[in-house]
């Protein structure tokens, strides 16, 4: 738990038979004309409904009525055909040519001209034995059965009548223990009325605690503000719903985390049907034991701060760029205002000049909106360009215009409001190794984009601070807080956070006085109070002041909710004071609530490490490393159990890999030297470990190793020097003593 946190052609080719016939008796040959069968619901029509139109218009459906069979095609012709041919249906905004996306609900022209001439030629059925099969739409669990169910508290009624209604459905996560997911599907209980939703996940249930009394009713709104929990963790997914898609699979690698206390957020749009209609949702949940080997983010350009729009005016432009600072690739993108949009632009601009579109929607409709995924990921080198053009048309010919007649248009919350907003889902790739996470280096160039369009934002402020301490750019993102502070002086959140920035920047002190700030301000079961808590108890930990950071871990798990991460920073106050049985106790029930826990996994290994039990060492270690691949340290205890285990191979690799994350690490260096030389690459375990003494130039250990290395090559003299170096530093060195006397029996 750290507070370094934030606030989603086919073409039909046409044959032509050159037909041989037997010349008639007499003089002359007869020549035909093929002419093309009709098209018949069976052979030609079907295919295109299935796979088009049933997703939705089947019994039970969101559709307002079925397309299973051709009664139900040949009853809606009129409708099909007026829908088809203005491309109102399916539901599809993107330009074709303007992105290259996935699943594109688009008809072809090939198929839209099917099907006006099969209904203008009188839409005949033809053999059902050409039909395919009719396509099962089952009500249950389209996936199966979920690990997980969780369902809202009261069913919400929608009243028949009246506008849209925009709901937020609170549902918390019942589980004690860490879970990624790789798969979610929503049953909402009355699909008809659901246009689409979202699945916001709330980290510190902080919607819940704003409305403390009511939540379980659900929450009014379009939009949300919630705050995004104790890490940094970016919302990475679009977790964006339609009736049409029962299940969303996340790609591999690339599932989302749920911890203890957490809730989601069913961010719903709601249409009336005509009659009263109730929802009892619920949410399944597909588990993965796999944490994420991918970390995609979402970022957005945006125009809020611009949009004023003048009733009457039919063409009101907005338009946002951000540069990229790493190499990225796009995997979708999410366009978003509300009724007046009209025009939507999103493109990059290459660092070469070239110009490659995003997306282009001519013609916005707020009913029609949706996540576009990219056949393949777009990739986008450092210094791209990304560019937002919106045009909002606020006149009386706008059949979307909830006013009227016009009015004066801000941005805002409501549905009636509105926004200017391009969410893009990326996910950073060529990233350096030991570099600082390029997620972090990505927000903090959006939000410094953000305060150059409005400067005294403070979740900006907040946002920007923390990609930076997380960059360990301590200083500078103390300076941010004290910044935003100078609005909110008692803002227990972000007096939190400027005591993990100070700490960070080694003014222990200071820090100290910033969280027992923000523990009196917020109270002891707040949100705020306990991340303040957790670092002062893990302040106490780093500073060897074991005593008093038991007792805050303790007075944590009796105020605040219980988590892994406080069960681990217990258990290692506990190591550190000597309360190895206590230590491991609690590192034990760490990976009960989150098994995936890196500190309690890594304290683990190394005892059982330290207890020469290099098998289970591994197991642990190896565990660890699925859970933070970047942990230098982890890295070097797995070698040494392999090296316990004969695996020197192995043991190898893990220090090669350890010495790239952190190549100004001494002891690494030392240790690599040790298994090179194990494996009878001499020289560069000569190298290795002189290169560790330029690196720690007092350490024994070291000076030991190197006049072993020396003897055995023959350099005694050299050798001797290394040895009586090791014990001018540390004169009761015993393997240097037994080095040293050893060379002078040789002698």
């Amino acid at each position: 738990m750290t507070t370094h946190r934030k606030l989603i052609l086919i073409s039909v080719l046409a044959a032509i038979c050159l037909l041989l016939y037997r010349p008639l008796v007499g003089t002359h040959a007869a020549t035909a004309t093929q002419v093309p069968a009709p098209e018949t619901w069976s052979r030609d029509v079907a295919p295109v409904l299935y796979k088009n139109c049933t997703t939705c218009h089947h019994p039970g459906g969101a559709g307002p009525f079925s397309l299973l069979t051709y009664a139900d095609a040949k009853r809606w012709a009129p409708q099909i055909l007026n829908v088809t041919q203005s491309r109102f249906m399916p539901p599809w905004l993107p330009e074709p040519g303007y992105g290259d996306f996935a699943d594109v609900r688009r008809l072809t022209d090939q198929d839209q001209a099917l099907l006006k001439r099969w209904i203008s030629g009188g839409m005949a059925q033809g053999d059902m034995k050409d039909a395919p099969a009719e396509p099962h739409y089952d009500a249950t669990w389209q996936m199966g059965k979920p690990d997980l169910v969780l369902k809202v508290s009261q069913p919400f009624t929608l009243p028949g009548g009246g506008a849209d209604t925009f709901r937020n459905l609170i549902l918390p996560y019942p589980l004690k223990e860490t879970h990624y997911i790789r798969a979610m599907e929503i049953r909402p209980g009355a699909p008809q009325v659901v246009h689409h939703a979202n699945v916001v996940v709330d980290r510190t249930g902080s919607l819940r605690r704003l409305h403390p009394n009511d939540w379980q009713s659900g929450v009014p709104g379009m939009e949300l503000l919630v705050d995004a929990g104790n890490r940094f963790d970016p919302d990475s997914h679009f977790l964006f719903w339609k009736p049409d898609t029962p299940a969303l699979v996340e790609p591999e690698g690339m599932p989302w985390r749920l911890d203890p206390g957490n809730d989601l957020i069913l961010n719903i749009h709601l249409k009336p049907s005509g009659k009263a209609e109730t929802l009892d949702a619920q949410i399944g949940l597909y588990f993965t034991p796999d944490p994420p080997v991918s970390k995609p983010m979402l970022l957005a350009l945006e125009r809020d701060d611009k949009l004023d729009i003048p009733a009457g005016d039919p063409n009101f432009v907005v338009e946002d760029s951000l540069t990229l600072p790493v190499d990225v690739q796009v995997l979708g993108a999410y366009p978003h205002a509300h009724y007046l949009g009209h025009d939507m632009q999103g493109w990059a601009i290459l660092p070469d000049g070239e110009k490659k579109w995003l997306v282009w929607i001519k013609n916005w409709d707020i009913d029609r909106q949706s996540v576009y995924r990219y056949r393949e990921p777009l990739l986008l080198p450092a210094g791209t360009v990304l560019h937002m053009k919106y045009t909002f048309d606020n006149s009386a010919a706008n059949p979307h215009n909830p006013h009227v007649p016009p009015m004066r248009v801000q941005a805002g919350n409501r549905s009636e409001d509105e926004m200017a907003h391009l969410w893009l889902q990326v996910l950073p790739v060529n990233a350096a190794a030991g570099g600082p996470d390029p997620r972090l280096q990505i927000e903090e160039a959006w939000m410094r984009r953000r305060l150059s369009k409005t400067p005294a934002d403070q979740v900006s402020m907040y946002n920007l601070a923390a990609a930076l301490a997380g960059q360990d750019k301590f200083a500078e993102a103390a300076t941010v807080y004290e910044e935003e502070l100078k609005a909110d002086a008692r803002n227990a959140r972000t007096l939190t956070a400027l005591g993990a920035a100070l700490e960070g920047a080694g003014q222990f002190e200071q820090a100290g006085e910033r969280y027992r700030s923000a523990i009196a301000l917020a109270g002891p079961a707040d949100a705020g109070g306990c991340d303040a808590r957790f670092d002062l108890a893990r302040m106490g930990v780093r500073r060897a002041e074991y005593a008093e950071a038991e007792k805050e871990f303790r007075a944590l798990l009796t105020a605040c909710p219980e988590d892994a991460e406080t069960r681990s920073g217990l258990g290692a106050a506990l190591l550190g004071a000597g309360r190895s049985e206590d230590a491991a106790r609690e590192f034990r029930r760490a990976l009960e609530l989150d098994a995936a826990d890196f500190t309690a996994l890594y304290n683990l290994g190394a005892m059982a490490g330290d207890g020469g039990d290099a098998q289970q060492a591994a197991k642990m270690l190896e565990a660890a490393l699925r859970a933070w691949p970047a942990s230098p340290d982890a890295h070097e205890k797995l070698a040494a159990a392999y090296a316990q285990m004969g695996r020197l191979g192995d043991a190898l690799v893990q220090l090669r890999t350890a010495a790239g994350l952190a190549p100004d690490d001494a002891k690494i260096h030392s240790s690599l030297s040790q298994v090179l030389d194990a494996q009878g690459l001499s020289e560069e375990a000569f190298g290795e470990q002189k290169r560790a003494l330029q690196l720690d130039p007092k350490d024994a250990d070291g000076w030991n190793n190197l006049g072993a290395l020396l003897a055995r090559g023959g350099q005694t003299e050299a050798a001797r020097s290394a040895f009586e170096h090791a014990l001018q530093i540390q004169p009761d060195h015993a393997q240097a003593k037994a080095n040293l006397a050893r060379l002078a029996g040789r002698n």
